[in-house]
């Protein structure tokens, strides 16, 4: 037996048994997942949770499911370390990374939706899970579906990364690549779910499956001895993580977990696909879709369906917005990995990019605790980086070839260190 207590209407507040409902039969507002947080309070504290498994189903008692998770028992419990190295490059001291680029099973924050959505389809009862994706959430469905002998279908955009593509096929899944961006595919995913019975994860199970980002949230928390962060820069593309983590930390301020909510939160996007940035910083309460066009593919959502709510989760944390082109993308992902040995996809380069401008504008502080959200690995977008890493030597299989090559470099560094 869980702990959830059906769902509502974030718009008008109607109430609804739980079922695979995703928007308000009266005013077609997004729905989202209650509790009972009185009796949580009374039952769960933070000393019981860390008695728990190492995995985000720690968290169990705040996650949807009415009995025990059926795929993805390992998610979750990922790193959080004080990067030093980067703090340094960008003029903070006590900055930490969220490291979901090691998630499991397939190297995305995604894995922790996909873990509560495919588990609540079972106790739906569907035996199809399907989703529209721009590559991770696709890796992750295909993946975890295979685990609990679900039939998948997985829609993607016909150009995102050739990684993401074999990375979702290898597991056997019924892959559609549609001609037109992740807001076209997504719509006809709607068209698809209407006509057949299936659990799309992020259309009918999208109340569901969104709280399993509340989980990254809860680990941050947790990690830094259950207090809150002053910062976290977080990558936006339909902004339901964002909206999650906003909500994880709202509910443990609520049961006194943690002192105090004080977070703010900040939008990273790409400049090629930031109507959400673009809100924010015109001062703009609705979102103006844009035609994404950005190498940030897994954030090349032009009409991001939690965008209003994301707006006000930045606008009540006291947060902000930023965006960077594709070079700042690239010159992001390398200076993360060459300060903190971390491979980020092309989201993580938008979110460090991103952060060394909050810093310059004085948004954050030096001392300020702050904490990136790093939720892709890069070895799924090494595209991105063609032309833009150093090319290896090449000599021959001799000692001579490798001295000449040493005597070469020092020759270079001199000739620097003389121009310079």
């Amino acid at each position: 037996m869980g702990y959830s207590t059906g769902l509502v209407c974030r718009v008008c507040g109607k109430r609804y048994e739980e079922s695979p409902l995703y928007v308000c039969e009266d005013c077609f507002g997004p729905l989202e997942v209650t509790y009972d947080y009185e009796f949580l309070g009374r039952k769960f504290s933070p000393e019981t949770i860390s008695r728990g498994p190492k995995s985000m189903w720690r968290y169990w008692p705040l996650l949807p499911l009415q009995g025990e998770p059926k795929v993805g028992l390992e998610v979750g419990f990922t790193p959080l370390f004080h990067a030093k190295r980067l703090g340094d490059a960008l003029g903070l001291k006590r900055l930490f990374i969220k490291n979901d680029a090691v998630n499991h099973p397939t190297l995305s924050f995604k894995d922790r939706v996909v873990a509560v959505s495919v588990s609540k389809a079972v106790e739906f009862g569907f035996d199809t899970v399907a989703c529209a994706s721009t590559g991770n959430l696709a890796n992750s469905l295909a993946a975890q579906a295979t685990a609990a002998g679900l039939r998948s279908l997985i829609f993607i955009p016909a150009d995102i990364e050739e990684a993401k593509i074999v990375g979702t096929s290898v597991y056997g899944t019924e892959v559609v690549a549609v001609r037109g961006n992740y807001d076209q595919v997504n719509r006809l995913c709607s068209e698809v779910a209407s006509q057949y019975q299936w659990a799309f994860v992020n259309i009918n199970l999208r109340p569901y499956y969104s709280e399993g980002s509340k989980t990254f949230a809860f680990e941050i928390a947790e990690q830094l001895g259950w207090q809150c962060p002053d910062h976290i820069v977080i990558p936006v593309a339909g902004c339901s993580l964002l909206t999650k983590i906003w909500k994880g930390l709202t509910e443990l301020e609520k049961l006194g977990w943690i002192p105090k909510n004080k977070a703010r939160l900040y939008a990273a996007q790409p400049s090629g696909c930031s109507p959400v940035a673009t809100a924010v910083k015109n001062g703009w309460d609705t979102i103006k879709p844009v035609k994404p066009n950005t190498i940030a593919k897994s954030l090349a959502i032009g009409n991001p369906a939690d965008g209003l709510f994301g707006l006000r989760a930045i606008r009540q944390s006291g947060g902000y917005a930023e965006d960077v082109s594709d070079r700042e993308i690239i010159e992001g992902i390398l200076l993360l990995a060459k300060t903190e040995g971390v491979f980020t996809e092309t989201a993580g380069g938008v979110v460090v990019a991103a952060t060394r401008k909050l810093v310059r504008q004085g948004r954050i502080g030096k001392d300020d605790l702050t904490v990136l959200a790093i939720t892709g690995n890069g070895l799924k977008t090494q595209d991105a980086l063609v032309g833009a890493t150093r090319r290896p030597s090449t000599i021959d299989p001799t000692l001579e070839d490798f001295v000449a090559l040493e005597e070469q470099k020092e020759r270079r560094q001199r000739e620097n260190v003389s121009l310079g």
